[in-house]
């Protein structure tokens, strides 16, 4: 009966995403210049993710096998699963984007009203959103399905029976570890992709030729409209899916580890699927609702609109889906008020994005007292608005962890260890909205981009503009939400951790040496892992900005009369970006392994504690200054600081600044909370081989 009701909100979910696909795709591209460059923004983003697939799908198979030989028999079959629904979401996301930009640019065109395009922007996002717990959902589900739910006491090992495991919870773990793979691998290239594109374009075209936002005589403008889908979108949509997997796989294993019978293994396992479905059909109701009435022309109350309605359709069924599930259920003391301590939780995570949400909102917002410091710094120089940005950066980080840790606190004090697993699947059981928010950024942007690259008029940018503007800050948000669901996420993987190798008594000593030890290396792996995103983005925007130049500098180019050659710097964005994508995921990967092989499960635990921390402030500081720079950037193109308008000194200061946070926070702080959950998969994966072989 659980399942029947998880895949009925399933297929709703799919009957709306394709009749919202299906509208999208009915609507008009606008002018043969718009209808030419969207072909190309679309080819190219085709193409790329064609060729990193040719390395992932060898990769995720050369897995599998080790899985299926060594570990389980089943298990790289649920690997592979997990890698499908992943990039089912992916790639249907990055194809809706690249029809939805060049449409909303013409909505702007042809209806010259906000709230309309506003619609049509969020009906792409739409379609991005509902698919990620769509897929991620559908495959869980069929998997509980095939091996008839989850049993207590039973093992089962590889073709090659070196180890033992529960085949259950292996299953779950490989395909979690699956999404995890192949999200990472996503976030890196995409991040080098789009952001070593965007670098070489501002520092060429804007710093040094003072060209316009978006100019297309700058060859590098297309590959960067190409990278905000491959990132932004693409990217995007698979953290969030990895995350949304990872809490349900982390639930119900805690559950598995915290039963003492049957009964109330079904329960703690039938809850947080049932909750996700909730989720799941409270998203397609507000997208619906906002989709459909009758819009006005202020986007940030259209988008708000539909989070609200999300959350409170969610809180209310989850209450109901509590009452069915524990009410006739034999409950432990950690169940501190009954049957309504899970429902509890999952509001103390709701609760908890929501404020994290507001916080990136303040920090990064246009119109927010600390962006509107950082653009009176810009008249001062570089150093002024760095040193502040930095500053901003770090003071942002402590109302968003505040306010996890009291919720974690609190849902840990209400419903133990399952509940800090239940908070974190209630921030992110409305993701579908989510991410349809977080969607419709570079949706408008690249709308943006379209118009101003096409020559429409000044209102048809003004539009675009204003949906730009917005879409800055709720990509911050939903940045700030990713890593914040993260951390919930892997704070309940790490519990399945410990409760894995340690029988269920959650026994995880920090005053130990060897856990002491793997913390303080845990911390050295993420600073490693971030330089290296890093250096490798701003040697592939080198190269970049050296193709730009030399293009520039051709006759006819830049004068308007001799066609820049995209498809050079197209695939050289490509090439670098796929290139350097493999080092950084792969450490991530055998970083847990190797250690626990070496050292043993205590070990991996205080790698996995050392790494959360430092990677939870480091993402947080990231994307918040990140975010920042760029607003500062966008308020002085708009106009609001008198007398420094576009190509003035403070200008270009706000475009090295910009500059400067577009790594930070497209690439190191997106990756980051997609390393951590995957050091924790891994881990759970491989933790009946630490506890049977370690060196020391």
């Amino acid at each position: 009966m659980v399942y029947l009701v998880v895949l009925s909100t399933t297929l709703l979910a799919f009957i709306f995403m394709l009749r919202n696909y299906t509208a999208l795709r009915s609507m008009d591209e606008g002018t043969d210049e718009m209808i030419e460059l969207a072909g190309i923004i679309r080819a190219g983003a085709r193409t790329f993710m064609r060729s990193e697939y040719k390395i992932i799908i060898p990769a995720i198979f050369v897995v599998a096998i080790v899985f299926s030989v060594f570990i389980e028999e089943t298990s790289g079959l649920t690997f592979i699963l997990g890698a499908c629904v992943s990039s089912a979401a992916c790639i249907l996301d990055m194809r809706t984007a690249t029809y939805a930009n060049v449409r909303t640019a013409n909505t702007a065109r042809v209806e010259r009203s906000v709230g309309k395009t506003v619609q049509t922007a969020l009906l792409g996002g739409s379609v991005c959103g509902t698919s990620v717990p769509a897929f991620g959902l559908l495959g869980l589900a069929l998997l509980l399905i095939l091996q008839h739910g989850v049993k207590l006491g039973v093992t089962s090992s590889g073709f090659i029976s070196l180890f033992t495991c529960n085949p259950y919870g292996m299953r779950l773990t490989t395909y979690s570890l699956g999404c995890s793979l192949v999200a990472l691998f996503n976030r890196v290239a995409g991040g080098n992709y789009t952001k070593a594109a965007d670098i070489s374009a501002d520092d060429v075209a804007k710093i040094e030729y003072n060209l316009p936002e978006d100019d297309c005589r700058m060859p590098n403008v297309i590959a960067d409209f190409i990278g905000d889908n491959v990132n932004d979108v693409a990217g995007n949509g698979s953290d969030l899916l990895e995350s949304f997997v990872a809490t349900i796989v982390a639930s119900i294993i805690i559950g598995l580890s915290i039963a003492k019978d049957a009964i109330f293994l079904n329960a703690t396992m039938n809850y947080p699927m049932l909750l996700a479905g909730a989720g799941l059909f409270s998203s397609v109701i507000a997208l619906s609702y906002v989709l459909y009435h009758k819009a006005s022309d202020d986007p940030a109350s259209e988008l708000d609109l539909a989070t609200y309605i999300s959350a409170g359709v969610t809180i209310v069924l989850g209450c109901i889906i509590a009452k069915l599930t524990f009410g006739n259920v034999v409950l432990d003391e950690s169940f501190r008020f009954g049957w309504i301590s899970p429902w509890y939780a999952s509001i103390f995570g709701i609760a908890s994005g929501v404020i994290v949400g507001k916080a990136t909102e303040y920090y990064t917002g246009a119109d927010g007292k600390p962006v509107k410091k950082l653009v009176e710094m810009t008249k001062q120089g570089v150093a002024f608005l760095i040193t502040e940005g930095d500053a901003l950066g770090s003071r942002s980080c402590l109302m968003p962890i505040t306010t996890i840790t009291i919720a974690m606190i609190g849902s840990g004090l209400i419903c133990g260890i399952y509940g800090v697993a239940i908070a974190a699947l209630g921030m992110l059981s409305f993701v579908g909205t989510t991410v349809s928010i977080d969607a419709f950024g570079p949706i408008s942007d690249n709308a943006g981009g379209i118009a101003e690259s096409c020559h429409l008029d000044a209102e048809v940018r003004a539009i675009t503009d204003q949906l730009d503007a917005v879409g800055n800050t709720t990509a911050a948000i939903g940045k700030g939400f990713a890593i914040n669901s993260a951390t919930f996420a892997t704070v309940s993987l790490i519990f399945a951790y410990v409760g894995s190798y340690s029988n269920g008594s959650l026994d995880l000593n920090i005053a130990n040496f060897v856990t002491i030890s793997g913390a303080v290396f845990g911390v050295g792996v993420i600073e490693y892992f971030s330089a290296m995103l890093a250096s490798n983005t701003i040697e592939s925007a080198r190269l970049m900005a050296n193709e730009g130049r030399r293009q520039l500098s051709i006759p006819g180019v830049l004068e308007g009369t001799v066609r820049p050659d995209y498809d050079t710097c197209i695939r050289l964005a490509a090439e670098q970006a796929l290139k350097k994508m493999l080092a950084p995921s792969v450490m991530m990967l055998i970083v847990p392994a190797v250690g626990g092989i070496l050292c043993g499960p205590e070990f991996v635990g205080g790698i996995l504690v050392g790494a959360t921390l430092d990677a939870i402030a480091r993402a947080i500081y990231m994307g918040n200054s990140g975010g920042a720079f760029d607003n500062t950037k966008k308020y002085i193109e708009s106009g609001k600081l008198e007398g420094y308008g576009k190509g003035s000194e403070a200008h270009k200061v706000a475009v090295m600044g910009d500059t400067v946070g577009d790594t930070r926070k497209d690439v190191v702080g997106v990756a980051l909370d997609i390393a951590i959950k995957l050091m924790s998969t891994v881990a759970n994966t491989l933790a009946p081989v630490f506890m049977s072989f370690h060196l020391f």
